[in-house]
């Protein structure tokens, strides 16, 4: 008999085969009548040899071109998260795999330097935690995010940082120093103030109390925290928008952002599993406000849509959101980051200039 492990505080039972894969890898009994208990499902992190470091794009979604990822994979094990379906791309599931099979990239901050040494680079703020959360749990050994982080500090090079984990407060040494120069910004993503349902979505993620906790120590710090109710769940969380809002802003938020829940590729029917296992009785509205916003389906990638969809009901969402946002103050627009302060350092072995 297959021993199937322990699923315990994760964000899926799901491990469908990747969409690359030509083989569907399936549980099946192999004949032993063996009563075991199953073997808890551990978290697994591979290294891999950073060839690059620096992520460009041209989406015009984002308010950056630039991007760095230290990991692979998130432990946080959110159920929505957009970025389960790039796990294929590594033969792995965008389900247990992406919460359970990390890949750590322990050379970026070094490939970071050169590349921000290079003669043809031209600085612009640069984002860490577009994809996968660089606070995850694996980060407080790896120490590889912080290590980015000193090279950024170094250079005077701008960062906005995206991330759920409270172990952003380890950084306020090097992040007090940057703020002070207008080098840096952090968004904290919360979707729900509900503990219960945020545990049920979000299972490795921090409270939404330690979350706005976090928002508080950074702000007290004085790095600037945009306050991120992100995604929003028609029919599950979009009546907590105000109150996320207000919860933010009293934490000592300066600004707010907003996205609708997005169900690219593997990521609808995981979350569709999800709903009818935690969610039955909410599950067909969320999904019938969802594909209102997509002209039908459940997903609609196309730039300019794939953010917050479109109709009357995302229509509702943006009022609501602009209207709560000017009565908190927090629609008035950041000062950008700077740039006019980036600068290659000094490195070992090079002839200092006499003048």
């Amino acid at each position: 008999m297959t021993v199937v492990p322990t699923i315990k505080a994760r964000g899926t039972n799901s491990n469908a085969t990747g969409r690359f894969e030509r083989f569907a890898t399936v549980a099946t009994d192999d004949g032993w009548e063996i009563d075991e208990s199953p073997p808890p499902l551990r978290t697994e992190t591979r290294d891999e040899v950073a060839r690059s470091a620096i992520t460009y794009n041209r989406s015009p979604d984002l308010p950056f071109d630039r991007s760095i990822n230290p990991y692979r994979g998130c432990e946080h094990g959110c159920v929505y998260c957009f970025a389960r379906p790039s796990h294929a791309y590594l033969g792995l599931s965008a389900g247990l795999d992406f919460e359970t099979r990390l890949t750590a990239r322990p050379n970026m901050s070094c490939v970071l330097q050169n590349e921000l040494s290079s003669k043809s680079y031209k600085v612009a703020p640069l984002a860490i935690g577009t994809n996968t959360d660089p606070y995850q749990p694996i980060e407080k050994d790896r120490l590889i995010t912080r290590s980015c982080l000193k090279v950024l500090h170094e250079f005077n090079h701008p960062v906005a940082i995206v991330t759920k984990g409270a172990l952003i407060e380890r950084d306020l040494d090097i992040l007090t120093e940057m703020a002070s120069r207008g080098l840096v910004r952090v968004g904290i993503s919360l979707t729900t103030l509900d503990p219960a349902l945020s545990r049920r979505m979000e299972p490795r993620a921090p409270s939404p109390q330690r979350r706005l906790r976090m928002i508080r120590t950074l702000t007290e710090a004085g790095v600037p925290v945009r306050m991120m109710t992100s995604p929003i769940v028609p029919g599950l969380t979009d009546h907590e928008l105000e109150n996320l809002l207000e919860a933010g802003q009293e934490a000592g938020a300066d600004a707010a952002s907003w996205i609708m829940l997005r169900l690219p590729r593997e990521v609808s029917q995981l979350w569709q599993d999800w709903l009818a296992e935690h969610q039955p009785a909410r599950a067909e509205k969320v999904m019938s406000k969802l594909r209102d916003m997509h002209g039908g389906r459940d997903y609609d990638p196309r730039w300019g849509h794939r953010m917050r969809g479109e109709g009357e009901y995302a229509g509702i969402i943006a009022q609501r959101f602009s209207k709560a946002c000017k009565r908190l103050g927090l629609s008035v627009k950041s000062a950008p980051l700077r740039c006019d302060l980036f600068e290659i350092p000094p490195q070992p072995g090079d002839q200092m200039s006499l003048f």
